[in-house]
């Protein structure tokens, strides 16, 4: 193989940068060329592809965002559209394609392998919602904004004696919210994998009230629902004084953590050297601190898990 393609899909992660980045200079040390995709699938369809040098992906490491772009393409998800990115991919003569991105990414690399096209997933989203890999890139990223952020409203959370409710991301997935409910030690935290009513935040937040608490931090994911209507059920049942935060896509930004720089490094080499074994339809990811790979339709296949021993824990320290 001689002649690989990059892209990047579905909503961005800090640290995608830093895969491009070691996607390119892997492949260049092993006298490859590397060809980026703008904007996903949707630039493959439209031929918006670009060769890559050394200093294409200079100084963008600490960047947050990706340079490639990235947008959402139903076409790609019909046989025209995919027959469309395939004409692309032999004008250019790419011979393998690293695509980063989160599981509807993966969809399309799928179908591209399935096509005669090799192609490596690499998986990048904040939501840490892959099976098949213990972190996903941007994840630590997202989680430590979140955190500066919740260490703030508690200051004003104090100040005031007020209950803030904080929705943070996670539509499937609840790790962004309980690994930040962890981190800082919120009262209560509502995600998707867990059943955990109104009723029993009400009555862990009047526990905390009739010994003296007058001030509590909730984390919502946004799969259980609404940070606005949750606030007005504890205002309803609690006679308490909320606040909401949306946090929204403030989590997306800002300059990927070392952490992040490091895996994003690390899954795209490996992704090159997969390519250059012969290996297709393949995700790269990391367990236990070692890079492992797994076929992309058993991850596909499988349901993304929360560490439950966790949830238990935020709930046992949040008494």
């Amino acid at each position: 193989m001689k002649r690989i393609g990059v892209l990047t899909s579905g909503g961005d992660a800090p640290g995608m940068n830093a895969a491009i980045r070691a996607v390119v200079r892997k492949a260049i040390f092993h006298d490859m060329e590397v060809y980026g995709v703008n904007y996903g699938f949707q630039g493959l369809i439209n031929g918006d592809i670009k060769k890559m040098e050394l200093g294409s992906v200079g100084d963008i490491i600490q960047r947050g965002g990706t340079m490639l772009y990235s947008a959402r393409c139903e076409e790609f998800k019909t046989e025209e559209g995919q027959q469309k990115g395939i004409e692309s991919l032999k004008k250019f003569g790419i011979e393998g394609l690293v695509v980063i991105g989160g599981d509807g990414s993966f969809m399309g690399a799928k179908k591209l392998t399935e096509k005669g096209y090799p192609c490596i997933g690499v998986p990048g989203t904040i939501d840490n919602d892959i099976p098949g890999t213990d972190f996903t890139i941007g994840f630590d990223t997202a989680l430590n904004t979140i955190s500066e952020a919740i260490d703030k409203i508690r200051d004003t959370a104090t100040s005031h004696e007020r209950t803030y409710i904080i929705e943070v991301m996670g539509r499937d997935a609840g790790d962004l919210a309980l690994w930040a409910g962890l981190a800082d030690g919120a009262e209560s935290v509502l995600i998707p994998e867990a059943e955990d009513t109104i009723e029993d935040v009400v009555d862990r937040l009047r526990r905390g009230h009739e010994r003296g608490k007058r001030h509590s931090i909730i984390i919502v994911a946004e799969g259980v629902g609404s940070g606005v209507d949750f606030a007005r059920e504890v205002e309803k049942r609690a006679d308490l004084e909320t606040r909401v935060t949306v946090l929204g896509h403030t989590q997306r930004g800002g300059s990927p953590s070392a952490s992040d720089r490091v895996l994003g490094s690390r899954l795209g080499a490996s992704a090159v050297d997969l390519l250059l074994s012969g290996s297709a339809g393949r995700m790269v990811g990391i367990e236990k601190n070692e890079i492992v790979n797994h076929d992309i339709l058993e991850v596909l296949e499988q349901k993304h898990t929360i560490d439950l021993d966790m949830y238990r824990l935020s709930k046992e320290l949040s008494i």
